[in-house]
């Protein structure tokens, strides 16, 4: 039995972006208890802190974003596991070829993962046992058993309003999956007619080139009922130099689909941190209490201030089937002061930038965004 009883306290705090003293402490006990373990339990850790001039046994830290990290990409060519991820759940990042990153959750920690999308859910309302929902899945139709990152997440989604009907945009053919314009259309027709909200959850690259196959068809606009949301995920990938600001997407499906802006939302994560940032009203991704951010410079790694741009790193201590609980992304960023947002929510956000290259490596929207160009 894994006894981090600060880590589980952590992620079962039900007030998200509460910020106070009390979570602060929390959170630093936590994150003791989460190096202790990987000292412990993951080979090579103790060695790796000591690389980095840290004493395991006598943690001395400016801050904890001074724990040593390790690069989102890394996990593209390796597999990193503590003892309790030798034979837990295997989720991956891409989609159909390429590169990939593979992580493995025991059961604790995707629990701990889970329950935190639990508690910004029902922070922003979304948590409807009693309202039955239709489903439009901007990502892959799953085979038997699901192992790609986005569709676990997607189908976890589904479970805070009952499915009365769900559909996939990436349509399952047996030999791989294939984008799906026109029956996508279509669902959205049908589900304009229903009394049933829609939840449209995905990659928004493709819920974009729907939008633009309905404007080139002259087809007119849709009314989604009441109480209906998209929450995006995934981003754009190859197509960062056509990717459109999510303020004309989000207007595009206020005047294609009637969503409001506030029912708009976009979703911030990956395989390898799965710690949920969400937009808040005002679309800013702050950071819930589970996790903490930082930027490092590009060219010295050196810790950067407010308003600089840099890497973005993420310091949670939900995970114990993998030593990610210090990690760097391959995303630039800007970090910035509550009180910058003005939605209400006490904790930091930041802004994202973009990729900080255009290396081979791939993602799940990736390599979704390549059937785009099929279709």
């Amino acid at each position: 039995m894994i006894l981090i009883p600060a880590v589980d306290e952590l992620c079962a705090l039900t007030r998200p972006y509460q910020c106070d003293a009390t979570s602060e402490q929390l959170f630093h006990n936590a994150m003791l208890e989460i190096v202790s373990f990987h000292v412990e339990h993951t080979p090579g850790y103790t060695q790796w802190l000591r690389h980095h001039c840290i004493n395991p046994e006598n943690l001395q830290l400016d801050s904890w974003g001074s724990l040593p990290p390790v690069f989102a990409n890394y996990f593209k060519r390796n597999l990193l596991l503590s003892n309790t991820g030798q034979n837990a759940l295997e989720l991956t990042s891409s989609g159909t070829s390429g590169q990939k990153s593979r992580m493995r959750f025991d059961d604790r920690s995707l629990q701990a993962a889970q329950s935190m999308v639990d508690h910004v859910f029902h922070h922003y309302g979304w948590d409807t046992p009693d309202t039955p929902c239709n489903y439009l899945l901007l990502s892959y139709e799953p085979f038997e058993t699901i192992t790609l990152g986005t569709a676990y997440t997607d189908q976890f989604l589904c479970k805070y309003a009952p499915a009365k009907k769900v559909v996939y945009a990436l349509r399952n053919t047996g030999k791989g999956h294939e984008f799906d314009p026109f029956g996508v259309i279509q669902v959205l027709q049908a589900f304009a007619q229903d009394d049933a909200p829609v939840r449209i959850f995905g990659y928004p690259a493709f819920m974009w080139f729907v939008l633009e196959r309905m404007r080139d068809m002259n087809l007119p606009p849709l009314i989604l009922p009441s109480g209906s949301l998209t929450f995006f995920g995934g981003g754009w990938k190859t197509h960062a130099d056509k990717e459109i600001p999510k303020a004309t997407l989000y207007a595009r499906l206020g005047e294609q689909l009637g969503l409001s802006d506030e029912r708009c939302r976009d979703g911030y994560g990956s395989v390898e941190h799965c710690v949920p940032y969400v937009e808040c009203a005002h679309h800013h991704f702050h950071i819930p209490v589970y996790a903490k951010a930082w930027i490092r410079d590009t060219s010295t790694f050196e810790i950067k201030n407010y308003g600089e741009r840099g890497f973005l790193q993420f310091v949670s201590p939900y995970i114990t089937s993998s030593p990610a609980h210090s990690i760097v992304m391959s995303d630039l960023a800007i970090l910035h002061h509550a009180s910058e947002c003005g939605c209400g929510v006490q904790t930091d956000w930041f802004e994202l930038l973009g990729r900080a290259s255009q290396h081979q490596a791939r993602s799940c929207a990736l390599a979704a965004s390549e059937l785009i160009q099929g279709n």
